[in-house]
């Protein structure tokens, strides 16, 4: 079931790389690295509860495209935007870690919120030059502007030359009273009977054959004019696009650390979403094996249903036999004290009262399945024991093992008397 609670963890990420390092979370058996995250998830948590929820942004991996820097390749116009707004983004989360005053204590997210660099500047000029992924603005630099100026009056005189024809001399030799375009070039659609009457270049014709689309020769220089102008308008906005990259391009570390941060702190921040949402708690660590569970409820059954139950272990004694009726909450209570384990262990609460503990464990061993009884095979029951064998060939101290209808079908009493046995037995 842990799986179950990581996909839960991911939907709360609102970055693509955030979502992957959730789903990539697994338990630690370092509990300074445990300690450390369960910090991060409790502060990230009192954020939320003071200031409400934050979004990362929808931050892309843009890290080949930093890459390719290095060996002086240009960011075409999407990545230019993708950075763009990651830097906003930044400046936007910067804004929201900062301190309400400067008595505040820091937390343990104050150096992650400290270190990020918006470069305001840099987005800004971004912005300033690139309006979307189809317009580069005409103030993106001064040969742009005067390129889009004279192709706005080359076009003007093609549509004028153009219009003449079509309104005028050539008018009764057309098949539609329109100027149009074929090839880049702008042409007018002259009846194919009448293709000696309008001198040019025949560029097209239509399906049926009745109609040529001709660049009359009156307007073939504008029409090479306006090619060499678009010409011009592609090299300058590649020579754009360059220069923001070199600018981009000398701020790569800060991108790059920018964009780990980000991650780094979408994923605090959907432990502290899940936490919120599971109204959880942050569990007291130890290395000594001791379990304390206090109003511990099983994260993925309904809240209004889900029945809390105190667990105790490791202090005064470390096997606990668990028994009762069928429907009885047995399995659940296993499942609750590994589940626990495992996802505080990955720096998440548990949703428990506070003060509850949990243990240190290098592993988790578990056989829950199927009910396995005697009397109703005994080669499953043969199997059965092979898993809790070769389960505790394998633990030690440091393990956590949950064994799951050890002995069904027998008297609650003598079920409890028989595991112990068999427990004792396997474990001499």
């Amino acid at each position: 079931e842990y799986d179950k609670i990581i996909e839960q963890l991911a939907s709360y990420a609102s970055s693509p790389l955030g979502r992957k390092k959730c789903l990539e979370l697994v338990p630690s058996s370092s509990l300074s690295q445990i300690t450390r995250m369960q910090h991060e998830t409790h502060d990230a948590l009192t954020r939320l509860f003071k200031k409400g929820h934050i979004s990362f942004g929808d931050a892309k991996d843009i890290r080949g495209a930093l890459k390719r820097l290095e060996i002086g390749s240009s960011m075409n116009i999407t990545e230019l935007l993708q950075t763009a707004a990651l830097l906003e983004n930044t400046a936007r989360v910067k804004a929201y870690g900062r301190r309400e005053n400067a008595d505040q204590t820091p937390d343990s997210l104050e150096d992650l919120f400290e270190t990020l660099e918006p470069l305001t500047l840099l987005s800004t000029e971004i912005r300033r030059c690139i309006l979307s992924e189809d317009e580069i603005s005409d103030d993106a630099s001064p040969a742009l502007r005067q390129i889009r100026r004279n192709m706005k009056i080359t076009n003007d005189r093609i549509h004028t030359q153009l219009a003449g024809l079509v309104n005028g001399s050539a008018r009764t030799y057309l098949q539609d009273s329109v100027i149009t375009m074929r090839n880049g070039r702008y042409c007018i659609p002259v009846k194919a009977e009448y293709k000696g009457q309008v001198p040019g270049m025949i560029h097209d014709q239509s399906s049926t054959g009745s109609t040529l689309f001709i660049e009359p020769m009156s307007v073939v220089k504008l029409n090479n004019d306006m090619r060499e102008l678009e010409l011009q308008e592609q090299k300058e906005i590649e020579v754009i696009l360059a220069d923001l990259s070199q600018q981009i391009a000398t701020e790569q570390e800060a991108i790059s650390l920018n964009l780990e941060l980000m991650v780094q702190l979408d994923f605090i921040f959907a432990r502290a979403t899940l936490a919120m949402e599971m109204n959880a708690s942050e569990p007291v660590f130890n290395d000594e094996g001791r379990i304390n569970l206090k109003k511990a409820r099983h994260p993925l059954i309904n809240k209004k249903k889900v029945v809390p139950i105190d667990i105790r272990l490791g202090d005064e004694f470390d096997l606990l036999v668990i028994t009762g009726p069928n429907t009885g909450g047995k399995t659940v209570s296993l499942k609750t004290v590994g589940l626990f384990t495992l996802m505080g262990q990955a720096g998440l609460h548990i949703p428990a009262f506070e003060g509850s503990e949990l243990a240190v464990f290098e592993e988790v061993f578990a056989d829950i399945g199927d009910e396995q009884s005697i009397e109703q095979s005994l080669s499953t029951f043969s199997a059965h024991m092979t898993n809790i064998v070769h389960i505790l060939n394998q633990a030690d101290s440091h393990s956590l093992c949950l064994f799951d209808e050890l002995c069904s079908g027998t008297d609650p009493t003598e079920g409890a008397a028989l595991a112990i046995a068999i427990l004792n037995f396997l474990h001499n």
